[in-house]
C-alpha cells in the first residue's frame, strides 16, 4: 500500500478529534442535537485550521443513523459512505477550478432531485470567493430558499472578497489559528501512534514554524521525518530541514548591531548562508526574536504570552536590558519591511546585508526612529567624554580663560591640551578664465540638458577643485550617482563646449555629511562678481 501523508492519514473522523476549534464544534453539535440546523453555512479562516475537516464531519452527523451526542457514530453505512468519500450525499466542488455562471447552473439543476438515501443533501464549496460574480448571482436564489433537504457548506480564507448578499445568507463561522500548545501537543500525541522519537524542543519549533495551521505543522513534521528516517527527531535536525536558525544565533547578531559591528554583523549572515539556511526564515525569526525583547520591556508578566524556555526567557531578560525600546522599534520596522519585501525578491542575501548596515548605522536613515538613536548615541558619547567635533566659534570663554577640559584638545608638549581649529573654507585666489565663462553661463548650459540631469544641476552649486577644474557639488548620493555616469558627463561637456567654445574637466561630489552647501563649499559665482548671463528665450 502506498504512503499516506500524515495530514490525510490523521484527519479527524469525529468532533471530539478536532483540535483548536471547540467554539465551532459545541456550536454544531447543538444545532445537530436540538435538530435546528440551518441551511447555508460559511466556514472562513486561514489554511489548515479545519474548515473542510469539520464540513465533512458535519455532513456526516447530519445523514448518520445513530448519532452519538450530535457528533457521528463512524459505523453506520451513511457515515463509511461519506468517509470513504464515495456518498452521493456530499458532493466536495473546488470553487477555484470550477468557477463560472455554467458550473452555478448544475448545482441548481441537482438540488431538485432529493437524495436516495440519508436525510440531506450537503454541498460543500471550498475556496468559495474564487467564484465569479455571475456564478455568486446564479446561486444567490438557491442559497436563500434551498429545498430542506440541501445544505449548503462554504468554506473560503478571503470572507472580505464574497459578497455581502452572499455572507447575508449563511451562518458565519470564524475559525482561530490553533495554538502553539495545542498543536504541539496533538503532534506529541500523533508521534507516540506513529512511534516516532521526537525531542519535545522539535516538536515545538515545528508547532510555531507552522503558524496556527495543523495541515502546515503535520506536513513540516512529515518532511522533517522523511529526513531522517529511522532516527530520533532532535531540535537541531528539525533546524536543518526548515533552513533555521537557532535562537543562539539571534542572541549574537543582537549583540553585534547593537556594538554596531558592521563587519561582524556581515560574517555571521554569511556563515548561516554557508550553512544553507533559509534568509527569509532568517529574518521572520529574527523579526519575532525581537518583538519577544519588546514585549518583555513592556511589562514584567509577559512570560506566558512569550511561550518559550525558562533558559531562553533568562537569556530575553538579559538582553532587554541592553536595547532601549524605541531602538527595538526601529529594528522591527526595518525587518517588518524587509519581511515583506524579500518575498518576491531574487537577491535576498543583499536585502539583508543592507537592512543590517541600517541597524547599525542609524546615521543612514533620517527618519524619526533614527534620530532617536543617533541622540541617544551622542549623549552616551558625551557621558564618556568622547567628542568628534569643535564648533568654529568656540574661544574658551573670555580673554586668557581656559577651556574647557576634554574639549576638542590635543595633548601638547607639557602635556597641556591645546584645542585646534578646524581648517576654514575660503574662496580661491584666481579663476582660471575658462572656468569664468562655464559659470558666466551656466544657466543657459543646463538648459539644453535632458529633463532630469537638468533638473539635477539646476540646484548644484559651482566651486572650484584644485586649480583649473570645475568642481559641481550635488545635494546627496542619488544626484550623485545620477550626473555622474559616463553618458551625462559627456553630454555635459558637450554643452559646455558648444556654448562656450571651451573643453573643461568636470568633478562631480555630494555634500555628504559637511553641513549644507552654502557652509561646505565657496561659490566661486561670488568671486566672479559678474551677471550671469540669461538668454531671453528661456523660460523658468
Amino acid at each position: 500500500m502506498s504512503y499516506t501523508a500524515l495530514y490525510r492519514k490523521f484527519r479527524p473522523q469525529e468532533f471530539e478529534d478536532v483540535k483548536g476549534q471547540e467554539h465551532i464544534v459545541t456550536t454544531l453539535k447543538n444545532q445537530i442535537q436540538a435538530d435546528r440546523v440551518g441551511h447555508a453555512y460559511l466556514f472562513c479562516g486561514t489554511r489548515g485550521t479545519g474548515k473542510t475537516t469539520i464540513a465533512k464531519i458535519f455532513a456526516k452527523a447530519v445523514n448518520c443513523e445513530h448519532p452519538i451526542a450530535g457528533s457521528p457514530c463512524g459505523e453506520c453505512p451513511s457515515c463509511q459512505a461519506i468517509g470513504a468519500g464515495v456518498s452521493m450525499n456530499v458532493i466536495e466542488i473546488d470553487a477555484a477550478s470550477n468557477n463560472g455562471v455554467d458550473n452555478i447552473r448544475e448545482i441548481r439543476e441537482e438540488v431538485a432531485y432529493s437524495p436516495t438515501e440519508g436525510r440531506y443533501k450537503v454541498y460543500i464549496i471550498d475556496e468559495v470567493h474564487m467564484l465569479s460574480i455571475g456564478a455568486f448571482n446564479a446561486l444567490l436564489k438557491t442559497l436563500e430558499e434551498p429545498p430542506s433537504y440541501v445544505i449548503f457548506i462554504l468554506a473560503t480564507t478571503e470572507a472580505h472578497k464574497i459578497p455581502v448578499t452572499i455572507l447575508s445568507r449563511c451562518q458565519r463561522y470564524d475559525f482561530r489559528r490553533i495554538t502553539i500548545g495545542t498543536i504541539a501537543e496533538r503532534l506529541t500525541e500523533l508521534m507516540e501512534k506513529e512511534q516516532v522519537e521526537v525531542e519535545e524542543k522539535a516538536v515545538r519549533y515545528i508547532a510555531k514554524a507552522a503558524d496556527g495551521s495543523m495541515r502546515d505543522a503535520l506536513s513540516l513534521l512529515d518532511q522533517c521525518i522523511a529526513f531522517y528516517l529511522g532516527e530520533a527527531l532532535t531540535y537541531d535536525h528539525v533546524l536543518e530541514v526548515l533552513g533555521a536558525v537557532d535562537t543562539e544565533v539571534f542572541s549574537k547578531m543582537l549583540r553585534i548591531i547593537v556594538k554596531k559591528n558592521v563587519t561582524g554583523a556581515i560574517a555571521l549572515l554569511e556563515e548561516l548562508v554557508v550553512q544553507g539556511r533559509e534568509p527569509g526564515q532568517f529574518v521572520l525569526d529574527f523579526t519575532w526574536y525581537l518583538r519577544n525583547l519588546l514585549l518583555l520591556q513592556s511589562s514584567d508578566n509577559m512570560e506566558e504570552a512569550l511561550d518559550i524556555s525558562s533558559e531562553n526567557l533568562q537569556l530575553l531578560k538579559e538582553e532587554a536590558q541592553m536595547v532601549e525600546p524605541e531602538r527595538l522599534m526601529r529594528y522591527i520596522r526595518i525587518f517588518s519591511e524587509l519581511s515583506n519585501q524579500i518575498r518576491y525578491a531574487l537577491q535576498k542575501r543583499v536585502m539583508i546585508e543592507i537592512a543590517l548596515i541600517k541597524l547599525c548605522r542609524p546615521e543612514m536613515e533620517r527618519d524619526y526612529d533614527s534620530l532617536i538613536q543617533r541622540i541617544s548615541q551622542l549623549e552616551q558619547r558625551m557621558e564618556e567624554g568622547i567628542f568628534t567635533a569643535v564648533p568654529a566659534d568656540f574661544s574658551g570663554g573670555a580673554a586668557g580663560g581656559n577651556a574647557l577640559p576634554g574639549y576638542g584638545q590635543e595633548a601638547g608638549p607639557g602635556g597641556t591640551k591645546t584645542r585646534q581649529e578646524p581648517a576654514e573654507k575660503k574662496l580661491p585666489q584666481a579663476v582660471p578664465e575658462d572656468i569664468k565663462q562655464v559659470v558666466k553661463n551656466w544657466r543657459s548650459i543646463i538648459e539644453e540638458l535632458s529633463g532630469g540631469l537638468k533638473n539635477y544641476l539646476k540646484s548644484a552649486r559651482l566651486s572650484l577643485s584644485g586649480e583649473s577644474q570645475l568642481l559641481i557639488v550635488l545635494e546627496d548620493e542619488v544626484a550623485e550617482a545620477f550626473v555622474n555616469s559616463e553618458a551625462h558627463i559627456q553630454e555635459l561637456k558637450d554643452a559646455i563646449g558648444e556654448k562656450t567654445g571651451k573643453e573643461i574637466e568636470i568633478k562631480i561630489q555630494s555634500k555628504g555629511k559637511e553641513g549644507s552647501l552654502e557652509e561646505s563649499y565657496p561659490d566661486i559665482g561670488k568671486l566672479i562678481n559678474m551677471e550671469i548671463t540669461v538668454e531671453d528665450d528661456m523660460e523658468e
